[in-house]
C-alpha cells in the first residue's frame, strides 16, 4: 500500500548537492573546520582538498567553487558554511531543494476560520523568484508562527513588493451569519467561493499558470469554483502544511493581518479586546457581549453556527430573542 503524502517525514533523507564560490579565505575556513570533524581526506582531481563524511562530501575545487553532497547536506550547509564560514545564511540552499517556490505562482490560505469573533478571510498571492528571496531574507514564513504586531509589518512589507499581487475575500459578521443561516449552508463551501473570487480577480491582475492552496478539506471544492468561472487552464494543488511555500507563507500573513484588523475594530465596538479561539474566555466574552448589548448583538461579532453561540444563548434565556437552531448532537466514535 503507497504511503500518505503526511509519511513524508517517515522517509529517509534524499541525496541533495549544494554548490557555492568561496574566497581563498573562505576556503581556509572550511578547510579547517571540516577537518576539526576528523573526517576521511581524499584526492579528487583538480581539487583543493575534499573530505568524505558519514553522510556528506566536501569538494572544494581550485576554481573556488565548492561542492557539498549527500543525505545531510543542509545539515553541513547551515552549520558549517553558513555559521563558521560566510557568516551569513545563503539562499541558494533552497533553490536546490525547493526550485517549485522560485517559479511564479499562486499561494491561498485563510484565516478566522476556528475562532468564534471575527469574518473568516481568504488571501491569495502571487509573487516570483525576486519577491520570494526578500521574503525570506525578511522571516517570511507561516503566519502561525509569528506575533500580530510583526504580522501587520510583514503584511504592508509583502503588499509594497513590486510585481507582487494581493487579493482577499471575506464578508462583514451580519453577511457572512445571514449566509450561514441559509438551509444546508457550509463553511468550506463559502471558504472555497471566497478563495476562488480571490485567485480569479488576482490572476485577472497578473496571471501565472499554477497555485498551491493550503488544504482545508478533502474535496476539491476550489477547484470545482474555479471550473465554473472558466478556469481550467489554471493548476490549483493542495496539501496540508503548504505554509512551507514562501508565497502560501505570505497569503496565511496576508489573511492574518485582515483578520487582526477586522477583530481590532470589533473590539473597538466590544470595549475590551476580543479573544481568539472559541474557548472559554471567548465564550465569557460572548456572555457579556449578551449583557452590554443583547442578544441580537452577537450576529455582527460572532459565528453564529457554532454551537458555543447557541450555548451562550441558551444560558442567558435568550432564544426568545435570538433564535438559533439546536446544534447536532456530537457523535461519539465507538471502538
Amino acid at each position: 500500500m503507497p504511503k500518505r503524502s503526511d509519511d513524508a517525514e517517515d522517509k529517509p533523507k534524499a541525496i541533495t548537492t549544494y554548490t557555492i564560490k568561496l574566497d581563498d579565505a573562505q576556503m581556509a575556513k572550511l578547510r579547517a573546520a571540516t577537518a576539526a570533524k576528523h573526517w576521511e581526506q581524499v584526492e579528487v582531481p583538480y581539487a583543493r582538498f575534499a573530505f568524505k563524511g558519514p553522510k556528506v562530501n566536501v569538494t572544494a575545487y581550485t576554481s573556488g567553487k565548492v561542492v557539498v553532497a549527500g543525505k545531510d547536506t543542509e545539515d553541513f550547509v547551515q552549520n558549517v558554511i553558513e555559521s563558521e564560514v560566510t557568516g551569513t545564511p545563503k539562499l541558494g540552499y533552497d533553490e536546490v531543494l525547493h526550485p517549485d517556490w522560485f517559479e511564479a505562482h499562486a499561494g491561498l490560505d485563510e484565516s478566522g476560520k476556528g475562532d468564534l469573533f471575527g469574518p473568516v478571510v481568504a488571501a491569495t498571492v502571487i509573487a516570483d523568484e525576486a519577491a520570494v528571496q526578500a521574503w525570506l531574507k525578511a522571516g517570511v514564513r507561516d503566519s502561525k508562527t509569528i506575533v500580530d504586531t510583526q504580522i501587520l509589518k510583514l503584511d504592508e512589507l509583502i503588499r509594497d513588493t513590486p510585481g507582487v499581487v494581493v487579493e482577499t475575500r471575506y464578508m462583514t459578521m451580519p453577511e457572512y451569519n445571514r449566509v450561514m443561516s441559509r438551509p444546508f449552508a457550509s463553511l468550506n463551501r463559502l471558504l472555497a467561493e471566497h478563495h476562488a473570487d480571490a485567485l480569479d480577480a488576482a490572476l485577472k491582475r497578473k496571471w501565472v499558470p499554477r497555485g498551491l492552496l493550503d488544504q482545508f478539506s478533502k474535496e476539491p471544492l476550489v477547484q470545482r469554483v474555479l471550473k465554473k468561472k472558466g478556469l481550467e487552464r489554471f493548476k490549483l494543488a493542495m496539501r496540508t502544511k503548504a505554509e512551507e511555500d514562501p508565497v502560501v507563507a505570505a497569503a496565511s500573513i496576508v489573511a492574518r493581518a485582515e483578520f487582526v484588523r477586522a477583530m481590532h475594530a470589533l473590539s473597538r465596538e466590544f470595549g475590551d479586546k476580543l479573544q481568539k479561539g472559541a474557548g472559554a474566555q471567548a465564550k465569557a466574552q460572548a456572555s457579556v457581549l449578551i449583557e452590554k448589548f443583547g442578544a441580537r448583538a452577537l450576529r455582527d461579532f460572532a459565528k453564529l453556527h457554532f454551537r458555543t453561540c447557541y450555548e451562550v444563548v441558551a444560558a442567558a434565556g435568550k432564544l426568545d430573542e435570538l433564535p438559533l437552531p439546536v446544534p447536532k448532537e456530537k457523535t461519539e466514535w465507538k471502538r
